[in-house]
């Protein structure tokens, strides 16, 4: 099923009006039976059906196209896109964005669940998270935030205030930090003792 083009219909109209592929081919691409196929030609199935045009959607190439209408046994092969997420996600710069006043209070929440969950991030790394300041975080991990009774651990991914990437590298960041100062305290624990 996801070697099907976007629109299997409107792309077999399309291909059976400008192209000179068989019908064999235009139906295992299409995913379609050939009787189908040769209907569309012939003008007896799907009348309404406006063609779609598999190459500007991407999912064709002209050399394609021309390679399969030089060889009737050649199948069409969609064309896949390939991605890489990451790349695109980290050059993005964040801005601060409006959150509506029925959503404030998931910040705090949302501190309150990275603090639970996380201990090793510090009061900064939950602050830049969820978009607070690090006072807030402060008096939240110490009891001492005016609504503390009312909070509730809260996902900050599920409200939306970051993503689980940005989660997985300030928890890289907190422990690459901490394993410095261990080494560190290591090293003068070996000094006093030498």
């Amino acid at each position: 099923m996801n070697d099907r083009p976007l629109m299997p219909k409107a792309t077999a109209v399309w291909l059976v009006e400008n192209t000179k592929i068989s019908f064999k081919q235009i139906a295992d691409f299409c995913d379609l039976h050939e009787l189908e196929v040769k209907g569309i030609a012939d003008g007896d199935v799907e009348k309404g059906i406006k063609a779609y045009n598999p190459i500007l959607a991407g999912q064709l190439t002209r050399e394609e196209i021309v390679e399969s209408s030089k060889d009737s046994n050649r199948p069409l092969a969609l064309s896949k896109k390939k991605l890489d997420i990451s790349i695109s996600i980290s050059t993005q710069k964040k801005k601060p964005k409006y959150v509506p006043l029925s959503k404030r209070q998931d910040r705090p929440n949302a501190a309150l669940w990275l603090i639970k969950n996380y201990p090793k991030l510090s009061d900064g790394q939950i602050g830049k998270l969820v978009g607070s300041t690090t006072k807030t975080v402060s008096l939240i991990k110490n009891n001492n935030y005016w609504n503390f009774s009312n909070l509730t651990p809260k996902d900050p991914v599920v409200s939306s205030l970051c993503s689980q990437i940005d989660i997985k590298n300030a928890v890289e960041k907190a422990s690459r930090k901490f394993a410095r100062e261990r080494k560190k305290k290591d090293k003068e624990n070996q000094k006093i003792e030498d």
